[in-house]
Formats: C-alpha cells, sequence, structure tokens
C-alpha cells in the first residue's frame, strides 16, 4: 500500500468522527507543503464536498487555492457552494479570470445570487456581464427580488410537467432534466401559461400507471409562497409541512423557482444568529459574520446600545439620590439594593428570553398572548415566594431589624411579579408595533427592572419606617 492509499485510509475511517474535517485538513496541509498534489487527490477523493470545503477553510490563505485547483470541476462548483464568504472571495481573487467565471457559470442560480450579495458591487457587474446569455437573465431575475424575501432564496431549477403528460413520459422527462436540478423529489405540474396546477412527489410517478396522465395522479392542493414571503415564513411553512421543497409563484400564480429545505436551514440559523445577537443588545451588521470582523467595527457595534444602556441606568443613580434620607437612617438597607436589583433582572431576562422564543416559533400565538403574560407574571410572584423563605430570614439576621426584613420581603415579591411581567409583556408590546421584539433584550429588561425595583424597594422602607413610628 502506497503512502497516499494509507493517508486517505486513515481519513475515511474517520468519517463519523467528530474531528474528520481537521484530520483532514492537517493531512492535507502536510501534502501540499510537501507537494505531494497526487497525495491530494487520493484524500480527497471518498470525502464530502461539505468537509472538504471546511478543510481548505482551515488552511494557510497561501495554500486554499493551491487546494482548490487540484479538485475535479464537478467537484470544486460543489464545494466552492459550501465555502464561507470570506474564503469565495478570496479565492475569486486568487483565480485566474477563466477559472472564476466557469466556477460562477456552473452555480445553482440561488448559491450564486448569494455570492453576489456578498461582492462589491463592480465585482458583480462584471462578472454578470461575462455569464452566458440565460445563467446572465436568470441571475438578473433573481438579484431584481427583495433581499431575505422568497424570491430572492428560490432556485430556478426545478421539473415543471403538464397534466396530459403520461407517467411514461414524465419518467423520460425527469431522467433528462435529473441532471441539471436542484431536487427530483418534488415535481411541479403546470399549464400552458406555467400556472401551477398541481404537484406529485417522484414515488407517486413512479408507482404510477405508466399510461397514466399526470393530472390523474398529482395533488391539485398545493402549498405555495409568493416572491416577496419572508425568508422567516418560507422557513416556517417548509418546517410545518415537513417539505423538501416548497414552490414559488408571482402575483399570477405562475411557478417561478422553488426554495429547498438545504436553503431555509441556512435562513434559520441567520435568522437565530441575528435574534441572539439582539437578545445581547450587539447589532448583529449586514453579514452577520461577527467574528470576521475587526475589532473597531466591534466596539462599534456594541457601543451603541452600551451608551443607551448607561444613560438609562443613570435614573437608578437618581432614584437613590431621591431617597437618601431612608438610607441614612438605615445604612444597611443599601447592602440589599444589588441582590433585589440583581434577582429582577435575571427574572425579567428569564422571562423575555421565553417570550420572545415563543413567538420565534409561533408557539405562544396558540396559547394566547394575554394568557402568556398572566402566566409569566404568576410565575414571577411564585419565584418571589420561593425566594423568601432564604432571604427575609437572611434580611432580618443581616439587618438585625425586622424593618430590614420586612422591606427586603415585600420588595422582593413586588420586584419579581414586575420584572416577569415587563419580561413578556414588552417583546410582545415590540411584536404588536411591528418591531423585532428581540430588541426588546435582557439588557434593556434587567435595566428597566433596575430603575424599578430600587424605587419600589426605598419607597417600601420609607414606608415601613414611618408606620412603625421610626419617622425619618
Amino acid at each position: 500500500m502506497d503512502e497516499p492509499t494509507k493517508v486517505s485510509s486513515a481519513a475515511t475511517s474517520q468519517v463519523n468522527g467528530p474531528h474528520f474535517a481537521d484530520v483532514v485538513a492537517q493531512q492535507l496541509e502536510a501534502m501540499l507543503a510537501s507537494g505531494n498534489y497526487d497525495g491530494v487527490k487520493t484524500l480527497l477523493q471518498p470525502v464530502q464536498p461539505v468537509d472538504i470545503a471546511e478543510a481548505i477553510g482551515s488552511l494557510p490563505l497561501i495554500l486554499q487555492a493551491l487546494a482548490f485547483r487540484l479538485l475535479s470541476k464537478n467537484e470544486a462548483i460543489e464545494v466552492y457552494e459550501y465555502l464561507d464568504p470570506v474564503i469565495q472571495q478570496s479565492l475569486l481573487d486568487r483565480l485566474r479570470s477563466g477559472e472564476v467565471l466557469e466556477l460562477v457559470e456552473e452555480m445553482s442560480p440561488d448559491d450564486r445570487v448569494r455570492l453576489f450579495d456578498e461582492l462589491p458591487a463592480k465585482v458583480v457587474r462584471r462578472l454578470l456581464a461575462q455569464l452566458s446569455p440565460s445563467e446572465r437573465r436568470v441571475t438578473a431575475q433573481l438579484l431584481g427580488y427583495e433581499s431575505e424575501t422568497a424570491g430572492r432564496l428560490m432556485t430556478t431549477e426545478f421539473i415543471d410537467l403538464k397534466e396530459f403528460h403520461s407517467a411514461a413520459q414524465a419518467l423520460t422527462i425527469v431522467r433528462r432534466q435529473a441532471p441539471e436540478t436542484e431536487t427530483i423529489y418534488s415535481l411541479y405540474v403546470t399549464d400552458r401559461e406555467r400556472h401551477l396546477t398541481g404537484i406529485l412527489s417522484l414515488r407517486d410517478l413512479v408507482t404510477a400507471d405508466p399510461d397514466a396522465l399526470i393530472g390523474d395522479v398529482m395533488t391539485r392542493d398545493v402549498v405555495n409562497i409568493t416572491t416577496d414571503t419572508d425568508q422567516e415564513e418560507v422557513a416556517r411553512a417548509i418546517q410545518r409541512y415537513d417539505f423538501l421543497a416548497l414552490p414559488v409563484v408571482d402575483r399570477e400564480q405562475r411557478l417561478v423557482g422553488i426554495v429547498t429545505v438545504d436553503d431555509v436551514i441556512d435562513v434559520i440559523e441567520q435568522e437565530a444568529t441575528r435574534d441572539l445577537y439582539a437578545a445581547g443588545a450587539v447589532q448583529a451588521g449586514d453579514e452577520d459574520d461577527y467574528f470576521q470582523s475587526n475589532l473597531f467595527v466591534v466596539a462599534r457595534r456594541r457601543v451603541v446600545w452600551l451608551a443607551l444602556l448607561v444613560l438609562a441606568n443613570g435614573l437608578t443613580t437618581q432614584v437613590i439620590a431621591m431617597n437618601d434620607l431612608v438610607l441614612k437612617q438605615v445604612v444597611l438597607l443599601a447592602a440589599f439594593i444589588p441582590l433585589l436589583i440583581g434577582t429582577g433582572g435575571n427574572v425579567g431576562a428569564q422571562s423575555s428570553t421565553v417570550v420572545i422564543r415563543g413567538l420565534s416559533t409561533q408557539r405562544i400565538q396558540n396559547l394566547g398572548l394575554m394568557k402568556a403574560v398572566f402566566r409569566e407574571s404568576v410565575a414571577g410572584a411564585l419565584l418571589g415566594l420561593l425566594m423568601l423563605v432564604v432571604v427575609v430570614p437572611f434580611a432580618w439576621w443581616r439587618g438585625e431589624s425586622p424593618l430590614v426584613g420586612a422591606a427586603v420581603g415585600i420588595s422582593l415579591m413586588a420586584i419579581t411579579t414586575l420584572a416577569a411581567t415587563a419580561g413578556a409583556a414588552l417583546p410582545l408590546l415590540f411584536d404588536r408595533m411591528g418591531l423585532d421584539p428581540a430588541l426588546m433584550s435582557a439588557p434593556f429588561i434587567t435595566t428597566a427592572t433596575d430603575v424599578a425595583g430600587v424605587l419600589i424597594y426605598l419607597r417600601t422602607a420609607s414606608w415601613l419606617l414611618v408606620h412603625m413610628n421610626q419617622p425619618l
């Protein structure tokens, strides 16, 4: 057994391991550095395109283009679609113009559009002008749709049949068009004006009588979306109906493309990333590639929200200053301010997280908005009661006075209930106003409950002082 074969077998034995791409990358880098190009081809032959893409992406910049050039033409096109956008752009800069044009020409339309979205406008115009007329027309059509809609997400590579086709004729069409089509498991039926009239699965077609007409075999009740449907709604529809693909129609109900499940997975990841950034009061940016950004961009995305939060927290300082008399009389009251506002912030953050996630999955709509808020309010009250068991005795003992224990206990109940209610209600209010509910994130809920919590605590302590015959 020669050396390349040994290496290939070693890599293949790791296919099911968690670090398979890392193993391939290490062996790939060693072979490229030593000039063993035949070994590289043997190594990558049994490896899946997505793993090759990850392995190339982890190579030093100077070796990425070299590794990519060693792939076969068909393999290179498939691997390129899995590469990170930053690496895609880097390869375009390093490959010869003829190689770039051939690569872009052979990409599927939806992947080509995603690449163009990441490239400078000048480069896009140059590449678009060099495409074949048919590919240029399709690409320009997809680029004409609004960003983050089904029209921008879809591919135009699909198989459409006619009702008057027999099952045998349809199978012949499928065999002929399959190599150029993104998926063949869902087959669509259109009339002479390309209006969507039905759908059938590949299984239905294969098991049908060869002489049966497609119009008799197909399902006429077709779930479809329009070109201007938001990409999040597209993802929900595919998840709801467990489809591998979803047909896209224009305003005249003409079939213009399909959105496949692999594209939806990318959408789900993108939207989840944005929501997580928003929940942490971080601007995601248009490209959502936070870790590829330089430190100045990172600081700029964070400082806007942090500045707003600092200003909002200034209200807490103002509330404390307005109630300085009660703190002067019972100094130990100040020791429990961090405990109370921390608890309120944590409860509010939990409630907002639950509600924002419920809105994202549309589970909260089934429960009912008011019922969801009430449920979180009751949960906040129960949490306050449970925490009283530990906090009040400690506050009584540490404060050496029933006043401190009573003030902490009453305030804790009020703060946890208020925080849970606000944490649930504010994201719902933002959603009703047409704003992203994730913007009402944990830092904002925490800041709001800090201000309210301090005010409730100090006012409660002041009231107890007066009614316990200890005037200020």
